[in-house]
């Protein structure tokens, strides 16, 4: 499914980290995801969770089609636009996790600056390639 021939024959921006870093990178980020998803879970009532919880999972699915859309469709324009999604949803959903528990808030920003970065290189992609 994924065309990683079509992604080398890409125009690839120049401060582009080496493909064996990504893995580690988003295990890490995933842990800390989830870890804060469940400090988050176990402090205060539901009812005030239902929309940070909602917004959550919306950034979780397009987390999961970023790479299919970009890897598989080849959808580099559409890709970035998730991408930008997700910049902007991150904080939001950290605010809305920081009241019920600071920590799982502060867990969020590593994943924030990593998806910060990563929106930078698809911009860098549609631009080098568009």
């Amino acid at each position: 499914m994924f065309d990683f021939q079509w992604y080398n024959s890409l125009n690839q921006p120049y401060f582009l980290p080496p493909a064996w870093l990504f893995g580690p990178v988003w295990a890490v980020l995933y842990f800390l995801i989830f870890l804060s998803l469940f400090l988050f879970l176990r402090h205060g009532e539901i009812k005030s969770k239902i929309f940070p919880l909602a917004l959550f999972v919306l950034q979780i699915v397009l987390n999961f089609l970023w790479t299919p859309l970009f890897f598989g469709y080849k959808q580099i324009g559409f890709a970035l636009v998730i991408c930008f999604m997700l910049w902007i949803l991150i904080p939001i959903i950290a605010i809305g996790f920081f009241k019920h528990s600071k920590l799982s808030a502060i867990l969020l920003v590593p994943y924030f600056l990593w998806v910060s970065f990563a929106l930078y290189l698809n911009f860098e992609f549609w631009r080098l390639n568009s």
